[in-house]
């Protein structure tokens, strides 16, 4: 096998990977109880195939056609850093608007923290 074949089949690994990870977390959107483990399954999972999948893209330009993409790098670097802080973030302002975790949640450990700056916050106004 030469070089140009492995390069394709290591594109295509990538690129698999990441529909197959992209299509997991679509079933994890549909089970998933609430807004909390949504949102998990939405940053984690979509992030990382998203992420495989655009690493596929700039293997191929660069390992076929010799081309180094930047746009292509900016994506990743773009995606990496602000698909997990868009998930952190929603699911921190569904907490402060009071969604109720599941059922089958184990533990709000965010409840003890929450309410000792709210008191802080009362504090500090008188």
């Amino acid at each position: 096998m030469n070089t140009i074949a492995m390069s394709e089949i290591l594109t295509l690994l990538f690129i698999f990977i990441g529909t197959a990870l992209s299509l997991l977390s679509s079933f994890g959107f549909l089970r998933l109880p609430d807004v909390y483990t949504r949102s998990h399954a939405g940053t984690k999972s979509v992030t990382l195939g998203l992420l495989s999948i655009l690493t596929g893209a700039f293997l191929y330009f660069w390992l076929k056609h010799g081309v180094i993409s930047i746009r292509l790098v900016l994506g990743i670097t773009f995606v990496f850093l602000t698909a997990p802080v868009a998930g952190h973030m929603i699911a921190r302002s569904a907490y402060r608007s009071g969604v109720k975790l599941a059922d089958i949640s184990a533990a709000d450990e965010l409840k003890e923290d929450l309410e000792k700056m709210k008191q802080e916050n009362k504090e500090s106004l008188n």
